[in-house]
Formats: structure tokens, sequence, C-alpha cells
């Protein structure tokens, strides 16, 4: 089996429109959850979101390229030129048949505006008329154009992947993509998720499920708070990450500075609820087991965690659960927190954020915190990096990504220079 190397990261998030800024702001501790300005929501019960600000169209490429690309879709194109050119020069001498693309989204559906106004114009006409649209409208709704729009940025001509399992997307989409190379179907990848659900739509729906908080519309910053006893539910969030994938000996060859290598991942599926995560930790164990075997890393082999934590009561106290089934006493030692305290949840572009958390952490040996961790809760007593970052030697952490659906998916980066793990084809 091949080795696989992190070549390249780009980021559009809420804590700034590239990979760098990003970190800074979550090795900072910084908040991106702000007041909602994609639409008027001064009569929504929620109106606040982790939102991506000033970001410049052109970042994605000229308006000819963008012009039938979502919002989402024009983050995730800007976040894979980043990633490109952040993986330096070379890689474009690969065949582009031996190159492909694994990016994640959600799929896309009319707006509820526009959905009013067919009904209005059918009523009135009896229907009798057809609702017309603009070609290019269909197009903007269209998961796979964002995804093409990545692979052609890439010139790949390889495999291709359009992966939606909501808050799992990103991790699934880099785990995919590292089977892909790892099995030596191809030699680049560029994988990672996007989405942009600060529609009216999208927080309506949410917020009619209960599954995000309505207590902090006055204090934005202080609204996402994963594991806190005053949790009370996720901040939608919007973005984009895409990283570039090799295989290890290619990127070697042509020089490329290696941000970290890919060493396990692991995928379920829990089969019970739709929407909750089972109390018992059920497949999400399964998935970080799975994972962990397969870095050879074993559980003292890794010392960070970049938790899903959503901020709701059943995944905060799920998850921790899951983690001491499978670290046993080293739960304890570990260093657990949360991005998604400081950007939101950007569902399927979540664990790309993640990840951007993980490579930080190892690069610089400092662990961002979990904002706005308070009032720790007495069921979940592990160290989640309360309010400010750590510092401590990271040689490998560990990606959480559990979805609605009851999908699982994790994954486990380690240290560029470190040995080759057990288990390992080297």
């Amino acid at each position: 089996m091949r080795r696989v190397a992190i070549t390249g990261v780009g980021a559009v998030t809420p804590l700034g429109n590239s990979a760098a800024d990003t970190w800074a702001g979550l090795a900072a501790g910084r908040s991106g959850v702000s007041r909602l300005e994609t639409f008027d929501a001064s009569a929504f019960s929620v109106r606040i979101a982790g939102q991506v600000k000033d970001f410049d169209p052109a970042a994605a490429g000229s308006a000819k390229e963008r012009r039938h690309l979502s919002r989402g879709a024009q983050f995730a194109l800007a976040a894979a030129r980043e990633a490109l050119a952040d993986a330096g020069d070379g890689w474009q001498d690969i065949d582009p048949y031996d190159r492909g693309a694994s990016i994640a989204g959600t799929v896309g559906r009319p707006e509820l505006q526009e959905l009013v106004d067919m009904s209005h114009q059918l009523n009135c006409s009896g229907f009798r008329d057809l609702y017309r649209q603009a070609p290019g409208d269909v197009l903007l709704r269209n998961q796979n154009v964002g995804v093409a729009a990545v692979a052609r940025a890439g010139g790949c001509q390889g495999p291709v992947l359009s992966i939606s399992t909501a808050c799992a997307g990103a991790a699934h989409a880099i785990g995919e993509a590292y089977r892909r190379i790892q099995e030596g179907e191809c030699a680049l990848m560029l994988a990672g998720g996007f989405d942009a659900l600060t529609t009216w739509m999208d927080v309506l729906g949410f917020s009619l499920l209960g599954a995000v908080t309505d207590r902090w519309n006055e204090e934005p910053e202080r609204a996402s708070r994963p594991f806190d006893a005053d949790r009370s539910g996720f901040v939608l969030g919007e973005g984009a990450v895409v990283v570039v994938l090799e295989d290890w000996d290619g990127a070697v060859a042509r020089g490329a500075r290696i941000h970290g290598e890919l060493v396990g991942y692991g995928s379920t599926l829990n089969a019970y609820r739709i929407t909750d995560s089972p109390p018992d930790g059920g497949g999400a164990i399964s998935a970080m087991r799975d994972a962990l075997a397969e870095s050879g890393l074993g559980a003292g082999g890794i010392d960070y965690i970049a938790a899903h934590g959503t901020g709701t009561p059943g995944n905060d106290l799920s998850e921790t659960i899951a983690i001491k089934q499978v670290f046993g006493v080293h739960a304890h030692e570990l260093s657990v927190s949360s991005p998604k305290s400081m950007t939101g949840h950007l569902t399927s572009a979540a664990a790309g954020v993640n990840l951007v958390a993980a490579l930080g952490a190892i690069r610089e040996g400092l662990v961002p915190p979990t904002i706005n961790l308070d009032h720790p809760d007495p069921k979940l007593d592990l160290d989640f990096v309360p309010r400010t970052a750590i510092r401590r030697p990271v040689r490998a952490a560990l990606v959480n990504a559990f979805a609605f659906g009851g999908t699982n998916a994790c994954f486990v980066v380690r240290s560029a220079d470190g040995p080759v793990s057990e288990g390992k084809a080297a």
C-alpha cells in the first residue's frame, strides 16, 4: 500500500480566507460567529451564524469561471486554488489521468423564495403555464458543478467523487481520496468539502428541527459552546477546505513540502436515529478504532483529537463516551478540542477545518482551544482545552466527524518526519 502525503492546504472559513488565517484564528481562540448578513433574519428565532467575511469572488477565478458556481462552490474553488499553489511546483507533471478529486457538499435545492414564486405563478395560471427559469440556475444548485470546477482547477481527469454525507462529508471525501492513492488508482487527489447553509431556508429548517441554539443572538461570539454545561445546540457556518493528497514517494521525489501524513481511516453507520447520536457512542467507536488500527500507532500514539464537538447535548456526551471506550486510560492524557466553538458548524466542510487544526497542532506544538467552555459538564471529564490554546508536542492527531443520518468518519494524521508505523507499508 502506498503512503499518502498532504502537500497543499487551502481554506475559506469564518476565521479567514486562507488556511494560514484560519489557523491563526483557531490558535488565538477567536470566534468567527456574528449576526447573519446573508439575509434579513430579524424575524427569525436564530439570527447568528459563522459567516465568511470579505471574500473576494475573484479568488475563485474569472467571472466566466464562476458564473455557474454557488456561493459554497466559489469558496471551494478558491480553497482548491490556494491548496494547489501551496503544493508548489512539479505536481503539474503528474499525468492528468493520474490526478483525481473527492469533494463533499450539500445537494443543492431551490431557494424558498423561488418555490413561493413558482407556486404563485402556477396558481395564477390555473396550472396552465410552466414555471420558467434561467438554465444557469439549475447549474448553480448542482453539487457536481462545484466538484467539477475543483477538479478542473487541478487538471484532474482521473477519478472524481462527489460526496454528500452531511456533517461527515469532508472526512469521507478525504478518506476516500486517501484510499485511491493508497491502492494506486492515482497519484494525486484534491480532497475536502464546501457548504454555505446560511440561507433563510436552511436557518429556518434547522431552527424548526431544534438543532441550533437560539439563546445567544445578542452575544454571537459566545453561542457555540461544545462540551459546556450550558450548550444548547450548534451554530450554522459556511466555508470550504481543500487539501492536496499525493503518493508519498512522488511528493518526496519532486521535493514537495509535506504538511503531514494520512495513516488511518474508518467509516461506519450507527443504524440508530437520523438526528441523534447513540448514547453509548455507537458507530463512532468503531470508526475511531478502525482508523486507529490502520494507523498502527496504538492509543498511546495519539496526542490530540480534533473533535466533532457540535455543542448539542447528545452529541457531545456520545462523543465523550466513545473516546473513553476507544482510548481507555489514555483518554485522560489526550487533548481534545472543538474548532466548531470558533467557526460554527461548516457541515460538509467541518472535518476540513478539523484537519487544519490537527496539522497546525502537529506543526507548532500548539493545541487550539474549545472557547466558551466556561461551565464544565461533570459528565464530560476529558481535557477539552478550555478557552485558551495549550503548548504540547503533537505527534499524531485523530479527526472526528459524525453526521445526521448516523454516518461516522474518522482519520489519523501524523507528523511528516515520524517513523513508518507498524503495519504500514513503507
